[in-house]
């Protein structure tokens, strides 16, 4: 596996992207991996590798590249506050193009996975992007939210969404809530959404960042087994 830092361009704005490759010629198929409020921190970059240990190109855009810390306190809002879905959609769509120009990469064979907000994202990012052909949302919350200039929800978008879905829910998670789940649920299935859901019991928010309080060993190994299961049957079978 190799592992580097690059710098994509959007709007004018240098984006680092944290990128891992398997081991061998490929091309491979590969997964854009979404931060959680923290960024792309040890968690997300270890589950690039990990990605890549299994086979797939792995990349984690830096969706903080905008704001800086002068701008958090004149604005009075954390980085995560400060996002907008219409410059989340650029990121994404900017780091699928950057794969599917990739000499090491199956452009026709792109997932996409994201952690907390980054669950939120991966489902605005699915239904905004036509490449992805699966997706894998951690505990998103915030689904029925609008960020920044955004005049849609992701909620709203999900007509848009035309990959298969795994979603991994935490029983006693507050946001997602169950209830969220159900709504969830009706709407896919409503629309006709190929999707598949999983409750762990006991498991809080957050319950796969091993370094993170509320980590769950079992839940965290069961739902990546899952990950990669569905992975593998939309982004190699």
């Amino acid at each position: 596996m190799a592992f580097s830092w690059e710098t994509l361009q959007v709007n004018n704005s240098d984006m680092p992207v944290y990128m891992t490759v398997p081991e061998g010629s490929g091309p491979f198929p590969a997964v854009v991996v979404i931060q959680a409020a923290d960024g792309v921190d040890e968690f997300i970059q270890t589950i690039a590798d990990r990605l890549a240990d299994q086979g797939y190109a792995a990349v984690a855009p830096s969706l903080y590249h905008r704001t800086t810390e002068t701008i958090e306190k004149a604005k009075g809002k954390t980085r995560r506050q400060l996002l907008d879905d219409p410059e989340i959609v650029s990121d994404v769509n900017a780091t699928v193009a950057y794969l599917q120009q990739h000499p090491s990469v199956n452009s026709e064979r792109i997932g996409i996975t994201g952690f907390c907000m980054g669950g939120r994202v991966v489902w605005l990012a699915a239904a905004t992007n036509p490449h992805f052909k699966a997706v894998v949302p951690y505990y998103g919350g915030f689904m029925m939210d609008c960020w920044g200039e955004g005049t849609q929800s992701p909620f709203d978008l999900s007509d848009g969404i035309n990959c298969p879905m795994l979603y991994h829910f935490g029983e006693i998670d507050r946001n997602p809530t169950p209830e969220d789940m159900a709504r969830f649920d009706d709407r896919l299935t409503r629309l006709g959404k190929p999707h598949q859901f999983h409750v762990y019991p006991d498991a809080d928010h957050r319950f796969a960042d091993f370094t993170f309080t509320n980590y769950q060993k079992a839940a965290d190994e069961l739902a990546w087994s899952r990950t990669l299961e569905f992975f593998a049957e939309h982004l190699k079978g």
